[in-house]
C-alpha cells in the first residue's frame, strides 16, 4: 500500500511538471492522436511514438530515482527508525510518514533541482540546446549532491566492479555508478541514526522491564508500561523538532 502511496504521488508531480513543459517545448504535438490520425508510412509519426514511450518509461522509473537519488532514503529510514523505538506500532501511519519524508526532501533539494531547471531544463525548452546536453548538465548537479555524501569506501566498490578506476574527476563518474555507491552510504548513514535512536528508548524498556520483575508481575508486558514513558521523554524533549532539525542539518 506505501509503495504504490508513493508511486502515485510522484508519477502525479512528474506529470504536473513534465506535460506542460512538453506541450511548450514541442507545441506541433497536438494531444495523443498524432499516433493515430497521422498518415500510414508517416516517419514524424514513429519518431513522436518513440518520445511518447520514452516519457512513459521515465515515469515509470521516477520512484526509483527519488528514492536513490535524493535524501528521501535517509529520512525515511531514520522516521521508520525512530517510530519502532517507541513503539507506537502503525502510529504515525505509513502514509504520513512517507508525505513527511517526500515534502522534507523536496525542501532539501530545492537548490539542487533550482539549479537543474536553470542550467538544463529551461534552456532546453526555450530550445538554445539539445536534449543529450540538457541531460548532460542535469546529470552534472544531481552527481555533485550524491558525491557530497557519499563514502569513498562504497564508491571504489562500484568503481572496481565497472572497471573505471582511471577516472581522474569525480564528475566524469557515470551516474550509474555513483547512484547505487550514493545509496548505500545512505543506509549506512540511516542505520547510524536509527541505532542513535534507539538507545534511549530501549534504557526506558530496561528499567520498566527490571522494576517489573522485581515486584514480581511476570505476565505483565513491559513494553505497555514503558509506552507511556516513552512517548512522555519524546514529548518533553521536543523528539520531532530535534529529530526533523537533525535531518534537515545533515544535508547542509
Amino acid at each position: 500500500m506505501t509503495k504504490k502511496l508513493t508511486l502515485s504521488i510522484t508519477i502525479l508531480i512528474l506529470a504536473v511538471i513534465l506535460i506542460p513543459n512538453i506541450a511548450l517545448a514541442q507545441p506541433e504535438l497536438d494531444g495523443l492522436g498524432f499516433i493515430f490520425n497521422s498518415e500510414e508510412g508517416d516517419p514524424q509519426a514513429a519518431v513522436d511514438s518513440v518520445k511518447l514511450f520514452i516519457i512513459l518509461t521515465v515515469l515509470s522509473l521516477a520512484p526509483a530515482f527519488l528514492i536513490l537519488t535524493t535524501c528521501f532514503t535517509r529520512i525515511v529510514v531514520v522516521l521508520s527508525f525512530l517510530r519502532n523505538g517507541l513503539g507506537t506500532q502503525q502510529s504515525p501511519p505509513n502514509q504520513l510518514l512517507i508525505g513527511l519524508a517526500l515534502f522534507l526532501t523536496f525542501f532539501i533539494m530545492k537548490p539542487v533541482y533550482t539549479e537543474i531547471m536553470d542550467v538544463s531544463v529551461t534552456p532546453f525548452l526555450e530550445e538554445e540546446i539539445s536534449q543529450t546536453e540538457a541531460m548532460d548538465r542535469a546529470a552534472v548537479p544531481m552527481k555533485e549532491f550524491m558525491l557530497k555524501f557519499t563514502r569513498e569506501k562504497d564508491l571504489a566498490l562500484f568503481l572496481r566492479a565497472s572497471g573505471s578506476d582511471n577516472v581522474e574527476e569525480p564528475l566524469d563518474l557515470p551516474i550509474t555508478t555513483v547512484i547505487p555507491a550514493f545509496a548505500i552510504s545512505e543506509l549506512r548513514t540511516a542505520f547510524s541514526i536509527g541505532f542513535i535512536l534507539f538507545i534511549p528508548f530501549l534504557v526506558i524498556d530496561m528499567v520498566v522491564a527490571s522494576i517489573l520483575m522485581s515486584m514480581g508481575m511476570f505476565m505483565l508486558p513491559p513494553v505497555m508500561i514503558s509506552l507511556p514513558f516513552k512517548v512522555l521523554l519524546f514529548v518533553l524533549v521536543d523528539g520531532w523538532h530535534l529529530v526533523i532539525r537533525s535531518l534537515v542539518e545533515s544535508f547542509i
